[in-house]
């Protein structure tokens, strides 16, 4: 006899599987044979069967309301939305207080937020090389945006992120912008060569300075886009119509969504920036510009009010995201993440002192204090992780590997620094394994070191090229104000020591 869904749940694990919700009607089949036996012995001894009565009256009650059924969980979706150039305080959940992002928030609302997680660099290429692979960017094999950008094209022997969930039986998409290489060409430059099944955004990461470059690329193909696309929109609903695909499609989805929000030009779509600009006329006199290889991009007439109408932008799209899962029911069986590349930038007209958007940390994109690196992180899995909490687990890019390594039963590749957060993510802090310290370096260019980071615990040492190292207790002192180098030269010889073997040097790509 078959056992359909009902209005009666319970919780259900199965292994490393997330905790889902089952539904059955009441197992009063599995109890037949036993009652039938009962009665034909009783049929000889009634006294038998009486003191058996109290045991038929439990019995039904427990399959009534009870399902002791379990079956094996599905294979959890992954969504990981990556801001570009997004500081610690440009989110409300994070102290914002000048716009609000309530569908990003919801994020935190229901699920984690992370407040000492970091970037994999200080800039987009390297950053996204480290989310991708792995390694920290002491080992990794780019550590500055290039000139060509087709140099920081992934190695083809490496198996990195989407070649993960390729290997689990995912459907896998990126929509944005790659950072990695020129996507319409063949070969490494392109993210279909690593695991990727679609991808759709901008041709080059130059290009992606614009909103209104003339092509998109999808699938290796240049695109035309009708003069005047915001190209965020279709950018978007690439990403949603792959998610109902996926779905219809009963497959498991990673769907990664590198968006350039709230990078370089500070375009957004007409009416939203019209609308802050009546909250910010006071700048209608700044004129932001910005360039993008060759490519339209147009000046920004009051580039503040053009931020505020960027971020407004991509909070609506997250909640679009959110509500497509509501509304295909796998709302409790997707994973959802949220993070920015690095720190806030100053280009465009883009005033990040206006906003506070490194929330009061020191620096910006482009050096290692902690308003280059530090980067929000939010994580929601209704059912997995539990609503409304934080954490100060350090983590970085490099962990994201090994976490869906762990979450999808793959295996770690040999070239990965990371250390697997999903503990973390299901609340067992108890079982998460810690980094002993988290190290940086950011090139000038191929391979000259421009500077260096390392934390380990609280105690955070900065190093720009050619100057003394500088020493700052987080613990008391986030903003990185007071240099303690002078004070502490054990600690100070520590994190030299610790730099130099986390330094491997760069080899050079034939």
């Amino acid at each position: 006899m078959g056992i359909e869904p009902n209005e009666h749940q319970i919780p259900r694990f199965m292994g490393n599987a997330p905790l889902t919700l089952i539904t059955q009607k009441p197992l009063i089949a599995l109890f037949l044979p036993m009652l039938q036996y009962f009665c034909v012995c009783g049929r000889g001894d009634r006294s038998r069967l009486a003191p058996m009565k109290p045991l038929f009256a439990a019995l039904f009650l427990i399959s009534q309301f009870v399902t002791p059924v379990v079956h094996a969980a599905g294979k959890p979706n992954v969504i990981y939305i990556l801001a570009d150039d997004l500081g610690y305080g440009d989110l409300s959940c994070y102290g914002q207080e000048k716009f609000k992002t309530p569908n990003i928030d919801r994020l935190a609302k229901e699920g984690l937020k992370f407040t000492a997680h970091y970037s994999g660099n200080t800039v987009c290429t390297p950053s996204r090389a480290v989310l991708m692979t792995g390694q920290h960017s002491g080992h990794c094999f780019v550590r500055g945006n290039l000139g060509n950008e087709n140099e920081a094209a992934l190695d083809a022997k490496m198996t990195v992120l989407p070649e993960v969930f390729k290997a689990a039986g995912y459907r896998t998409g990126a929509f944005g912008k790659w950072g990695l290489g020129h996507t319409h060409l063949a070969g490494a430059t392109n993210p279909l060569s690593h695991g990727f099944d679609e991808y759709y955004g901008w041709k080059s990461q130059v290009i992606a300075h614009t909103y209104y470059p003339s092509t998109a690329v999808h699938n290796g193909r240049e695109v035309p886009l009708k003069k005047g696309t915001y190209i965020h929109g279709p950018l978007m609903e690439h990403a949603r119509d792959f998610i109902r695909r996926s779905v219809a499609a009963k497959e498991p989805f990673f769907c990664y969504i590198p968006t350039a929000i709230p990078h370089a030009a500070m375009h957004a779509p007409a009416e939203l920036h019209a609308k802050w600009r009546k909250v910010f006329p006071q700048f209608d006199k700044k004129i932001g510009r910005y360039g993008a290889g060759g490519e339209a991009c147009p000046d920004v007439v009051n580039p503040i009010a053009g931020f505020a109408a960027m971020m407004e932008h991509l909070d609506n799209e997250v909640g679009a995201v959110l509500a497509l899962l509501a509304e295909l029911g796998i709302d409790d069986n997707t994973l959802v993440m949220f993070a920015s590349d690095n720190g806030a930038h100053k280009e465009g007209g883009h005033n990040p002192a206006f906003w506070n958007s490194t929330g009061g940390l020191r620096g910006y994109k482009r050096d290692m204090h902690e308003g280059g690196i530090r980067t929000p992180m939010l994580a929601r899995w209704p059912g997995v992780i539990a609503p409304g909490k934080t954490t100060a687990h350090l983590s970085a890019f490099q962990d994201l590997l090994p976490t869906m390594c762990e979450l999808t039963g793959q295996p770690v590749p040999k070239q990965n620094d990371g250390i697997s957060f999903l503990p973390t993510l299901r609340g067992a802090a108890k079982k998460q394994a810690k980094h002993d310290y988290l190290y940086f370096e950011f090139c000038t260019g191929a391979s000259k070191i421009r500077s260096q980071a390392l934390r380990t615990g609280n105690w955070k040492a900065y190093r720009p090229v050619g100057k003394p190292l500088e020493l700052f207790n987080l613990a008391t002192d986030p903003y990185e104000k007071n240099n303690l180098a002078k004070s502490k030269p054990d600690l100070v010889a520590k994190m030299v020591a610790l730099m130099k073997k986390a330094h491997v040097p760069v080899v050079p790509r034939k």
